[in-house]
């Protein structure tokens, strides 16, 4: 086995032809650990911030995330994944402060939905969905990934499937959060969301503020759990990425998603 270095990369074709074969071959084993490592980020949030600790739904999400780590299919995967986000998106209106959540409230959040949103929570989540993917996008360029050929989300014509499949364990560590801090530290206002075409948007004013509080949640330092080391949180986009690489060129015996306590 050789050895596992973070540096410039050095094998771009040899990455993309392990990447190729691999995506073909089904992904797999790195679909399980992405569900995984996303359902367990996503209940970890709810832990650190829902004063009302809705104890049914953490529970089910830790039974949800070892099913996912066995899955034998996509499939299964799938609905592992769809069940826990329910879970998680019922429970979201707790992380909200009271004033928010409150029918007619300013940030009311009943369910999920986009294309296009149909509250100002759910386009704050879709606008910071986009960030992620896009810095994401960057980085699987910038490691020597073809950023459209993913292993859990399946390839289709302009669809970052790579960089959707890096952002799953992501999406609560740093858009849900990004969101819940804009959200409850008044950072956004009615003001700064309009109603356009059936959906509603940001303002100008808006993105620049939701912008700024992500860029601000990037610089936050964290532990990387399998490192040990601190690093922010823009660097471990990177780390992440960089050790998926190595885990497909049989550097590292698995991938190990990034996960919070």
């Amino acid at each position: 086995m050789r050895s596992f270095r973070f540096g410039l990369p050095s094998k771009h074709v040899e990455l993309r032809r392990r990447q190729v074969i691999v995506s073909a071959q089904g992904g797999l084993d790195i679909a399980r650990h992405v569900v995984a490592g996303k359902i367990r980020n996503s209940r970890t949030l709810l832990m650190r911030n829902s004063p009302s600790k809705p104890t049914q739904a953490i529970a089910s999400m830790k039974e949800l995330a070892a099913q996912a780590e066995s899955a034998e299919s996509v499939g299964q995967l799938l609905g592992y994944e769809g069940a826990a986000a329910r879970l998680y998106f019922q429970s979201l209106p707790g992380m909200l402060k009271s004033s928010h959540a409150l029918p007619g409230g300013a940030f009311t959040f009943e369910n999920r939905n986009r294309r296009p949103p149909a509250d100002a929570v759910n386009c704050l989540l879709s606008f910071v969905y986009g960030l992620l993917v896009k810095d994401l996008t960057v980085t699987c360029h910038a490691v020597g990934f073809d950023p459209y050929l993913g292993f859990y989300h399946r390839p289709r014509f302009g669809r970052p499937a790579l960089a959707l499949d890096l952002a799953e364990e992501f999406r609560s560590v740093l858009a849900d959060s990004t969101v819940l801090t804009a959200v409850n530290n008044g950072k956004v206002s009615p003001g700064d969301f309009v109603v356009r075409a059936g959906g509603v948007a940001l303002t100008a004013s808006g993105r620049k503020a939701v912008l700024s509080a992500y860029e601000r949640r990037l610089e936050t330092t964290v532990t990387h759990p399998v490192f040990h080391y601190t690093l922010t949180y823009r660097r471990v986009l990177e780390v992440q990425a960089r050790m998926l690489a190595a885990y497909l060129l049989d550097e590292i015996p698995s991938y190990v998603p990034f996960t919070i306590r």
